[in-house]
């Protein structure tokens, strides 16, 4: 069956957030709450799945954080493992404290925990003063540049023209909407607002096939690929392919985020990957 639609994840598939979103995850805990994670822990919160946006990553990172320093002892592998064991996500994270911790010492942390100033944070640094003034609508707690300046395109002009002019394009991210916007001018993609779904107009987040399944419907399409870079991108496709008996969707991942090499490879593959692209470059070879 020929493919009618591809629906394209923004966050390293477009562009690179190794040095903008990653890094605000880092630099928000530690500013904080003292201490942080190294930038190569994100992935394995991802890999646990439930963590659509980087704002839950940064809440995670910052439960973590705040359970090694009331003496939770596990290392970030076994704390991710359990998140993943619980069905991940922020609900598996506290799922996995709850059961390791004393009643009165998870109770401190979560009261200890605030994610309306992690995010707060994290907006600043990643927007910068001026962007977050004008998305935010408010004074940003801090003055800098914006890490959001920090992210090399990915994707070829090339690619894009291809893929334009030979199917539907639709756009699935975790991103809110105006930092959709942003990304999506940078690289030169226009998309309807119909046509993409962010943080602002999908409640579920990945793994749910909600925008895949209204994105096959209103492109009248019988044949769905949604290219991501991580496992949970690759779930969406899957689920919706169980759920929509009369479409045929194709997960497809990229080595352009957290998932590099051979491991990335193969871990996209254990989650069901149609295949694996060095980048989403090689998206148009791939489809004819």
């Amino acid at each position: 069956m020929s493919t009618q639609a591809v629906v394209l994840d923004i966050d390293g598939v477009l562009v690179d957030v190794a040095d903008s979103y990653r890094q605000a995850v880092i630099e928000s805990v530690e500013r904080v709450y003292g201490e942080t994670l190294e930038r190569t822990a994100i992935q394995q919160f991802k890999d646990a799945g439930g963590f659509n946006n980087d704002w839950l990553v940064t809440d995670a990172v910052a439960l973590y954080v705040l359970a090694t320093q009331a003496g939770y002892d596990h290392t970030i592998e076994t704390f991710t493992d359990r998140i993943a064991a619980e069905g991940g996500g922020l609900d598996g994270a506290q799922a996995t404290l709850a059961a390791a911790l004393p009643n009165a010492t998870f109770e401190d942390i979560i009261e200890t925990w605030d994610r309306d100033e992690l995010r707060r944070v994290f907006q600043a640094l990643y927007l910068g003063t001026e962007l977050y003034g004008e998305l935010e609508d408010d004074e940003p707690p801090f003055e800098t540049d914006g890490l959001i300046h920090d992210e090399p395109v990915i994707v070829e002009p090339a690619t894009l023209e291809t893929l334009t002019a030979t199917y539907d394009v639709g756009v699935v991210t975790g991103r809110p909407a105006a930092e959709a916007a942003i990304a999506l001018e940078r690289v030169g993609l226009s998309v309807p607002d119909e046509h993409r779904f962010t943080m602002d107009n999908w409640e579920h987040g990945k793994p749910h096939p909600y925008a895949l399944l209204t994105l096959a419907e209103r492109f009248d399409a019988e044949s769905v690929v949604f290219v991501g870079d991580t496992l949970d991108d690759v779930k969406t496709a899957i689920n919706a392919d169980r759920e929509d008996t009369d479409r045929t969707y194709q997960g497809l991942g990229v080595l352009t985020g957290g998932l590099t090499g051979e491991t990335g490879r193969q871990k996209f593959s254990e989650a069901g990957a149609t295949a694996v692209l060095e980048s989403v470059n090689a998206l148009p070879g791939w489809l004819e």
